[in-house]
C-alpha cells in the first residue's frame, strides 16, 4: 500500500524548487513509513526567529530560496488506524534513506539533515548546494 502527499502536504511545497517537489513526490507512493510536508519556503524573517530559538543555527537556510522542506513522519503507533507524528529518530533515518534512492533514481542530488554530524536535523532535506547553487 502507498500513500499520498495530504493536500496540506502539496501546499506547504508551494514555492520550493521542482525538482525537490519531484523528490517528494516520487518518495511518498513508495515509502517505508508515510510523512507530511510540514514546511518549504520559508520568509528571512522567520529564519531569524527560528536562529534566536535555537531550532536552527543558520540565516543561509536553504528554506529561504526554496530549496529545502521540513517533514515530519506520520505515524500508526497502536495499530488502531490512527496516525500521529513521531519523533523518534528511526523513522526519520529510514524515511531519509530512502529518499535519497528516490532521488538518485531522478539524478537530483539532495542532502539529508539525519545525515549532518553537526546538528543533526532529521526531518530537514534539500537539494545539494554543489548542483543547487542559490
Amino acid at each position: 500500500m502507498g500513500f499520498g502527499l495530504s493536500k496540506r502536504s502539496l501546499g506547504n511545497l508551494e514555492g520550493v524548487h521542482e525538482d525537490l517537489c519531484a523528490v517528494m513526490k516520487a518518495s511518498i507512493t513508495d515509502s517505508p513509513h508515510d510523512f507530511i510536508i510540514i514546511e518549504g519556503l520559508r520568509s528571512l524573517q522567520r529564519q531569524k526567529k527560528l536562529v534566536a530559538d535555537g531550532a536552527s543555527t543558520t540565516l543561509r537556510s536553504r528554506h529561504i530560496t526554496g530549496h529545502a522542506i521540513d517533514f515530519v513522519a506520520w505515524v500508526d503507533h497502536d495499530g488502531d488506524g490512527k496516525k500521529e507524528i513521531s519523533w523518534h529518530w528511526g523513522y526519520y533515518n529510514t524515511i531519509a534513506d530512502h529518499m535519497k534512492k528516490v532521488a538518485q533514481g531522478l539524478d537530483i542530488e539532495i542532502d539529508c539533515g539525519a545525515d549532518w554530524k553537526k546538528f543533526p536535523d532529521g526531518p530537514h532535506v534539500q537539494l545539494s548546494r554543489q548542483k543547487y547553487p542559490e
